[in-house]
């Protein structure tokens, strides 16, 4: 292997720039060539290319988003497309491919090494954290720490008008992000796909809290389980004198500057993405399962659904939330 290619697709989740980072050195480091493709899949299938070096990931570790830029490319799950794809890697002599970013990239890049023999290398990148095989991913600390300090500042104007406050996060199909920033943020209340709540289920708890002396109370909503706007309404309507508000957080949850954790993170997957191609694995994803790097076959991560444990739930149960 002399030539990686590297791209991110699918939603941008900050930390990709550290993922970049990481792989680019680590595999200059190895006297290995990097190729930069600009805007995931589709840019492949648009030979949109650049040579990488050192110097093109100088002073992005601290900066959100990613330098290649991104898109949904739906597409790609065509075979004449990914036929395009894989002449456009041979035409600049890539002998393998990094993906950075989050279940639906791991499963485009399923889909081409299956197709064509290209040794692939998925780096899981999204702020839901829904990746199988994986503990954590990219961008999921950064994106709950963003969340959370969203909210104390909402839990400020709440208390001081005595108000119910509904707040949405990110997760279409799961709760990771949303149960973690309730936690977090001290909520009274969490609604997930994992367990969604009846509205008399939600009025009951807050008409019991406003019974123990709650003047103001916070419900954190993923986007999979409902809509802010309706469930706050719905409040109001059962609550007699009751002033629900809501508030959507939509795309802050992707930006912002990286944390320590994400940084680290993302540098961590980056080596281990060069390292394990480097051994001769074609077909795989890094992880993490509690503080030990891991590799995970793609047919096991695409095949796989990833839960909210059962620890997790019963801590939110414990703590009534």
């Amino acid at each position: 292997m002399k030539k990686i290619g590297l791209l991110t697709s699918g939603g941008d989740a900050p930390g990709m720039n550290c993922a970049i980072r990481s792989v680019v050195r680590t595999a200059l480091g190895y006297g290995l060539e990097v190729i930069g493709i600009k805007r995931g899949f589709k840019g492949l299938y648009e030979n949109d290319v650049m040579e990488m070096n050192a110097r093109s990931v100088s002073g992005i570790i601290n900066r959100g988003g990613t330098i290649l830029r991104t898109i949904r490319f739906p597409e790609f799950k065509e075979k004449d497309i990914q036929q395009q794809c894989y002449e456009n890697l041979k035409k600049n002599s890539i002998d393998a491919l990094v993906v950075i970013g989050g279940d639906g990239s791991s499963r485009g890049a399923f889909s081409f090494h299956s197709n064509f023999h290209v040794p692939v290398c998925v780096i899981p990148a999204s702020i839901d954290n829904d990746v199988y095989g994986t503990d954590f991913t990219i961008g999921f600390d950064t994106a709950v720490n963003t969340a959370v300090e969203a909210i104390d500042r909402i839990r400020d104007t709440a208390t001081s008008h005595e108000r119910i406050f509904v707040v949405e996060v990110m997760g279409r199909h799961h709760g990771f992000l949303a149960i973690e920033v309730a936690i977090a943020a001290g909520a009274e209340i969490v609604v997930i796909p994992e367990r969604p709540l009846t509205i008399e289920k939600i009025v009951e708890i807050l008409e019991i809290d406003k019974i123990r002396g709650k003047i103001s109370s916070l419900i954190v909503l993923a986007e999979g389980a409902g809509r802010a706007h309706e469930l706050a309404r719905r409040i109001n309507e059962e609550i007699g004198g009751a002033e629900a508000r809501y508030s959507v957080l939509g795309y802050i949850q992707r930006g912002g500057v990286p944390t320590y954790q994400t940084r680290v993170l993302a540098t961590m997957f980056g080596n281990e993405a060069v390292k394990g191609l480097r051994d001769g694995l074609t077909c795989f994803m890094v992880g993490i399962s509690g503080t030990e790097l891991c590799r995970v076959h793609l047919k096991d991560v695409v095949s796989g659904t990833k839960t909210i444990s059962e620890e997790k739930l019963k801590i939110i149960e414990a703590m009534g939330i």
